[in-house]
């Protein structure tokens, strides 16, 4: 990212007052307030690039073999901006391997992937290994909780007879009565003539 004269000496001044606190006039607040909205700006156009970037490679590498060279000026571009390599541009430089520079490539491509999933595991390990505190859980009106219908209170038991621990429910019809069998049909002439 790079600054201009104007932006560099209002950055210099808000680093002063951020450094020794003193009033500001409204021109500086405004002056602040710009460079803020550029930079701001600026990142926001990085990442747009980042991810224009990032499909240009994709769309070259579904378009190997015929677009090999592209694929490679791309992905060193993609690396050097701090890409990580995917499995799909492992796969495609390991197809590529035969050329010089995806050989290289490919090497650096397999020692930055490595390192990620080292980082990752790290610092999934760490995770777990020693949780910091946890901040309690609050319910926010609303929600999937609101969605659900109000309990509804028990109606208590009938008072001529209470319910005690030991009783067992009432039973199910189908458990009183079974279902009826089909009456199996009269066995046939052929069957007694055989």
């Amino acid at each position: 990212m790079a600054f201009s004269a104007d932006e560099l000496r209002v950055l210099r001044r808000a680093l002063a007052i951020a450094l020794h606190p003193m009033p500001l006039s409204d021109e500086d607040v405004q002056d602040c307030l710009r460079l803020a909205g550029s930079v701001d700006e600026a990142v926001g156009e990085a990442g747009r690039l980042r991810a224009f970037l990032l499909a240009d490679l994709a769309r070259y590498r579904n378009a190997l073999p015929g677009s090999v060279t592209g694929y490679l000026e791309l992905l060193q571009d993609a690396l050097a901006a701090g890409y990580d390599p995917r499995p799909d541009d492992l796969a495609a430089l390991r197809a590529l391997r035969g050329r010089p520079l995806a050989a290289t490539l490919l090497e650096r491509c397999q020692v930055l992937a490595e390192r990620s999933v080292r980082a990752r595991l790290a610092g999934r390990s760490a995770g777990l290994a020693a949780p910091g505190p946890r901040s309690r859980l609050l319910a926010l009106p609303g929600g999937r909780a609101a969605d659900r219908e109000p309990d509804r209170p028990r109606t208590p038991a009938a008072p001529d007879r209470p319910q005690k621990p030991g009783d067992r429910p009432m039973p199910k019809p189908s458990e009183v009565f079974p279902p009826r069998r089909r009456p199996a049909p009269p066995p046939s002439e052929e069957r007694a003539a055989g």
